[in-house]
């Protein structure tokens, strides 16, 4: 596993406060260790003295001196530590630490950012899960981008991961649907046939209505009610669930499991959690429906588990979705939901009380929208009135890595306005262009070097030479800070955390590339450990885009 070196900072710092006597107020704060953002301030620092000052009424300057007298002896790793401004605590690594860590980074390559913090937890991300009632648009693709990348995340920081997607196929929605084919079919044949109130209007039941009739002609129409309800209904999932299987495929999102909502009442498994929550006595009937009383955990009023009507509500089939999940082995599991369904959160927290599981079992995130920007003008979209934007045009247009990045570089939670024509843009204003391009130049370097026959000393024995300028002490820095960046990103659930690493690091290349000769002939020690840096920069390059779910290109 890699080295993380905030980590053994933070342990140390702990050790300091409990030297000082302050090992219970020390559990009061919660304090940081980060990156400086600029080069007098060493390499990282603390805020710790500022909290605890508030708890020992003492100076925050004060109480860094003390630790940092404390701390002095701890840390052999460190050329300085410094007390800086009111009473931060400035850490700055000795070179050849530096160089020490980056030797592990040649030695692990592709395994350089794994850690450990998951331990192995069986932790299920289930994502997407669109009714297949229409084709993928760009809000789905956005929810595809980041479960997928924090499915990669979860499993560099050690969990146990699985994807899943949630088949909608049992409900309304889906008796809609087929009336809606139906109707498309009809239509075709010549019939003055309207689409069903509620139903769905988009042109791609048009194409799914000709290939029916290609293949099994207008002699379904003839067909009893009953079973030429379930031919549409199925055929039409069937269909539309192949068109989005093939473009999350092509978008790079690959599930480990496509879970059926109608094999759960196949198997009677919503019967089941229904007897098992009414025996707990957290039910009751009332105007002859079938109540789950959410509001004792915080719901703002009960919800319908089984309509008067006897018909269960979608409500009940979810709680015996996440039943299966919990008895499938799973000891965590996110679900990762459009903006629409915001409101749903707390009823599902509470079911999942109600069943006795553990109150960190469920894990909820909420993808904000995303608007499609054309000419600075928004694009509509609404599945049922055919008014959306496909994925498959945008991956078209865009490409593949351009919309994972795009819908990756942000917090999920906030509103993504998405600017085609920058997406499509080969330069350096385009975010995910600036960080393959540094990958690009490095394995330019590389051929170069080979198309001129020029000999250079092996990276690991010129790692030994050293740095001569703070330019590549910085690259060095953000390529053994990767670990960390992998650790916060799966703990804090957040993607876009790596994107603004790969970011700083890109920026950090590019600007050692564009103020120092690396092919120096005249200087081969020089031109070695420049040439080490690059491998190392395009290691950690490699290892994040691949978590990100975006190509590695060798040339631009």
């Amino acid at each position: 596993m890699s080295y993380l070196v905030l980590e053994s900072l933070r342990e140390k710092i702990a050790q300091a406060l409990l030297s000082l006597g302050l090992g219970s107020s020390s559990g009061q704060v919660d304090f940081v260790v980060e990156p400086t953002r600029e080069k007098r301030h060493g390499d990282f620092a603390t805020n710790v003295a500022f909290l605890l000052a508030r708890l020992l009424k003492r100076p925050p300057r004060e109480v860094a001196q003390n630790l940092k007298e404390l701390l002095e002896p701890l840390l052999s790793d460190m050329a300085r530590v410094e007390v800086a401004g009111g009473g931060f605590i400035n850490f700055t690594l000795k070179d050849a630490f530096l160089l020490e860590l980056l030797q592990r980074v040649l030695e692990e390559d592709e395994r350089f950012g794994e850690v450990d913090v998951g331990k192995g937890v069986r932790i299920q991300v289930e994502f997407v899960s669109v009714n297949p009632t229409g084709p993928l648009h760009v809000g789905h693709g956005k929810c595809a981008a980041f479960g997928d990348a924090l499915a990669r995340i979860l499993a560099k920081a050690g969990f146990a991961v699985e994807k899943e997607y949630y088949i909608n196929d049992a409900g309304k929605q889906i008796e809609l649907l087929g009336a809606s084919l139906e109707a498309r079919f009809r239509q075709i044949l010549g019939e003055d046939v309207d689409v069903p109130e509620g139903g769905y209007r988009g042109e791609y039941l048009v194409d799914i209505a000709r290939e029916l009739l290609r293949e099994r002609g207008a002699e379904v129409l003839g067909l009893p009610e009953e079973e030429r309800n379930k031919l549409f209904r199925e055929y039409a999932v069937e269909k539309i669930l192949a068109q989005i299987r093939k473009d999350l495929d092509d978008f790079r999102v690959f599930f480990d499991v496509w879970f059926s909502e109608r094999s759960l009442y196949e198997k009677g498994e919503v019967d089941y959690v229904l007897s098992l929550l009414q025996e707990k006595g957290y039910t009751y009937e009332q105007d002859g429906a079938l109540w789950l009383k959410t509001t004792l955990w915080g719901d703002d009023k009960d919800r319908v588990l089984i309509r008067e009507n006897g018909a269960p509500t979608y409500f009940a089939s979810d709680i015996a979705y996440h039943w299966n999940k919990w008895k499938r082995g799973f000891e965590r599991v996110i679900d990762i939901w459009g903006a629409d369904h915001h409101g749903y959160i707390p009823r599902m927290h509470a079911a999942m009380r109600a069943l006795g599981l553990p109150e960190d079992f469920l894990e909820i995130f909420i993808v904000q929208f995303v608007t499609l920007l054309r000419g600075g003008q928004p694009e509509r979209m609404s599945t049922r009135q055919g008014e959306f934007v496909p994925l498959r045009s945008l991956i078209d247009e865009v490409g593949v890595d351009a919309a994972r990045y795009y819908f990756l570089m942000r917090d999920p939670e906030t509103h993504l306005e998405f600017d085609v024509e920058e997406a499509k843009r080969q330069s350096m204003d385009n975010p995910v262009y600036y960080v393959q391009y540094a990958h690009a130049r490095i394995v330019s370097v590389f051929r170069e070097a080979q198309k001129r026959a020029i000999q250079w000393v092996p990276f690991h024995e010129a790692l030994g030479f050293g740095f001569e300028n703070e330019d590549e002490r910085d690259i060095a820095r953000a390529i053994v800070y990767f670990p960390e960046v992998v650790k916060q990103s799966a703990l804090l659930r957040q993607p876009y955390l790596l994107c603004n690493y790969l970011h700083d690091l890109a920026g950090s290349f590019h600007s050692f590339y564009n103020l120092h000769r690396i092919l120096d002939t005249e200087n081969v020690p020089r031109m070695s450990f420049r040439l080490a840096l690059c491998r190392l920069t395009q290691i950690v390059l490699r290892n994040a885009l691949e978590l990100l779910g975006i190509s590695v290109p060798e040339s631009m």
